[in-house]
């Protein structure tokens, strides 16, 4: 049987939104929609939340989520990676006598994220054999056709040659969800995090997306939320 863990990342320090891991969104703390949609999935061994902050670790464990160390202060800062703060609870974990096979990282301002979702990706994760699944979602305008300033502040195109090209037959390009990873354990340790093998995608639509950086993106997720769970 296969081992598999959810790792939320929530360190304590926001400087854009304060607290912004544990702010109210639509009702309650943003992180509870990535806990609850991990608990729901029934794929995890373990759903845990690595913080420094113990006011993000009492609501993560209300949540249902487990807190069973605290981050170190090397994994707590502005210049601390993603990377460094899973190999942190992997290594913490093994410690302990536990290993993993996948595990799935899962940001929490992550309140689009659902159960389905989850169980597809690890599905894909499984049945593809690759090393990682991403959520991404394509770019609404084409970015062939992009802007750039001249020395004389003129606009230009970047690329000209897409200048006269239809928009239906330039190649779609998509970026990063910014929602959660899912890995194969052993080659993530292997690669130390630096993933060079196969990704498999999981195309998402614009309203399942947001970036919430400040209080403006905060506002257009509501109101996104929202809309999917009205028309749900």
């Amino acid at each position: 049987m296969k081992k598999i863990i959810a790792i939320i990342t929530a360190r304590g320090g926001s400087k854009r939104i304060p607290r912004k891991n544990i702010k109210e969104f639509c009702g309650k703390p943003i992180i509870e929609y990535s806990i609850e949609a991990a608990l729901k999935s029934n794929i995890f061994d373990e759903v845990m939340v690595s913080t420094d902050d113990s006011e993000i670790a009492q609501i993560a464990i209300n949540a249902g989520a487990k807190v069973p160390f605290f981050r170190s202060e090397a994994t707590s800062n502005d210049f601390s990676t993603t990377r460094d703060v899973l190999i942190e609870v992997l290594t913490e974990y093994e410690k302990r006598g536990r290993t993993f096979d996948y595990m799935v990282c899962l940001y929490p301002t992550n309140p689009f994220i659902t159960a389905q979702k989850l169980i597809e990706a690890f599905d894909i994760l499984e049945r593809e054999q690759c090393e990682e699944v991403i959520p991404v979602v394509r770019f609404s305008y084409p970015p062939q056709r992009a802007y750039v300033l001249d020395k004389s502040n003129n606009l230009k195109y970047k690329w000209e040659e897409y200048k006269n090209t239809r928009s239906q037959d330039l190649e779609p390009f998509y970026h990063d969800a910014g929602q959660f990873y899912c890995y194969n354990v052993q080659q993530y340790l292997m690669d130390n995090g630096n993933i060079e093998g196969k990704v498999c995608p999981i195309i998402l639509s614009e309203y399942e997306v947001q970036d919430i950086d400040n209080m403006d993106d905060w506002k257009m997720a509501e109101m996104k939320y929202r809309f999917l769970t009205e028309k749900e």
